[in-house]
């Protein structure tokens, strides 16, 4: 039988993957391995992917939120429940390179879906579980990003250095922990391509966020300190957070010595770059309140606009505080085609883009994000055919 569900072109063509994650982290990884190429089959349970009803916004009656991570895959309706279906998940993960769910840890276990009950019939595969704190004193705690946010330290970074601690404008831990499980999954291909073992690969929101914070964790577990709100000001460098102009605020970087001078000398006030008191990285940052007035008296004199053109070309780095709808025309007239759009017809659904390019082997948008059970006959059929004896189980045609 013709298998319905065979791989684009791509980096990862060839490669079949089992999903069986909803919402974010999961979904946000196997969107990136379908845009590579990789078959990834999409199950849902009758109820579907939650993020379908997360509304509004939405696009022709979905929600935006899971148009914005569902594109490239296949979509089966399976009821664990049913001994058939179950049976049909069972079937699935044993013919997958990768299987890949966010359930709470030994969740699975009662649908024989967990890891070691599927490695017995497919010990090749590649087990990606995603959760909020991890399979041993945390497995019971619900894996929410924003719990994360909170409970991880980032929350007390994020805000008013007198205010109130806020969350950051995106699930960023989310997003970090679908991106650390693709990391993992490539890795764990790289090892089975060399030895043949499949193996088990974890990851949680909790350690992607103290990874994440990278300079602020490191400046408790090494330095000793506890890392403070400060607002859009960074703890060891200065200028690097928005500042007045005339009509409003840009952002301005100067991270080191060479940068501060170009900075200054396009202000007019290039003597600063020698005095005693900003002339080194270290001494701007310790003197940050009295260099301040000087860069804010000179910033009042000209619009963020006029800003943004005169310290571009002075070499400065420097940025308008955009709305999304700014930093996506922004991409475009940098010529990075931030937007794809995928699908045919009426159907199809504009979308960003993947972030990564490759000269010889480019993401692939091959179709709208599915409807609920799209695939349902096709792929049913095929996993209910005998498998091809004279090749693996996970091979796809």
């Amino acid at each position: 039988m013709p298998n319905p569900v065979s791989s684009p072109s791509g980096p990862l063509k060839g490669l079949m993957v089992a999903d069986f994650s909803r919402v974010l982290a999961g979904p946000y990884s196997t969107q990136i391995m379908a845009d590579l190429g990789a078959t990834v089959v999409k199950v849902e349970s009758p109820k579907g992917d939650e993020t379908r009803d997360w509304a509004p916004p939405e696009r022709n009656g979905v929600s935006t939120y899971f148009l914005g991570i569902n594109r490239n895959k296949r979509d089966v309706v399976l009821d664990f429940g049913s001994p058939d279906d179950r049976a049909l998940a069972q079937e699935l993960a044993a013919r997958a390179d990768i299987v890949i769910e966010n359930f709470r840890p030994g969740g699975l276990a009662k649908f024989g879906l967990d890891y070691d009950t599927v490695r017995g019939s497919n010990p090749a595969v590649i087990y990606a579980s995603i959760s909020g704190f991890g399979s041993q004193g945390g497995a019971a705690l619900p894996g929410y990003d924003l719990i994360v946010q909170a409970a991880s330290g980032l929350m007390s970074l994020t805000g008013d250095a007198d205010g109130t601690a806020y969350r950051s404008g995106v699930s960023v831990f989310d997003i970090m922990t679908g991106m650390q499980a693709t990391i993992g999954i490539l890795a764990a291909l790289n090892h089975r391509n060399s030895t043949g073992q499949g193996q088990h690969v974890e990851v949680n929101l909790l350690s992607t966020a103290l990874s994440a914070m990278a300079n602020h964790s490191s400046t408790y577990v090494a330095g000793g300190q506890v890392p403070f709100r400060m607002g859009n000001s960074h703890p060891s460098l200065f200028p690097y957070e928005p500042l007045a102009a005339s009509d409003g605020e840009i952002v301005i970087v100067a991270a080191n010595d060479a940068q501060f001078a170009k900075l200054a000398t396009a202000l007019g006030i290039g003597e600063l770059a020698a005095d005693p008191l900003f002339a080194k990285t270290e001494l701007r940052n310790r003197n940050r309140e009295q260099l301040r007035p000087h860069l804010l008296k000179a910033l009042a004199t000209k619009t963020v606009s006029e800003w943004f053109d005169i310290l571009t070309a002075a070499g400065v780095a420097c940025g308008p505080i955009n709305t999304i709808d700014g930093g996506v025309a922004l991409a475009e007239r940098l010529g990075l085609r931030p937007v794809v759009m995928v699908g045919d017809g009426d159907a199809a659904v504009p979308m960003i883009r993947n972030a990564i390019d490759f000269s010889l082997t480019p993401p692939a948008y091959v179709s709208a994000p599915p409807a609920l059970g799209a695939d349902n006959d096709e792929i049913r059929a095929w996993l209910q055919a005998p498998r091809d004896a004279n090749t693996e189980n996970r091979s796809i045609q």
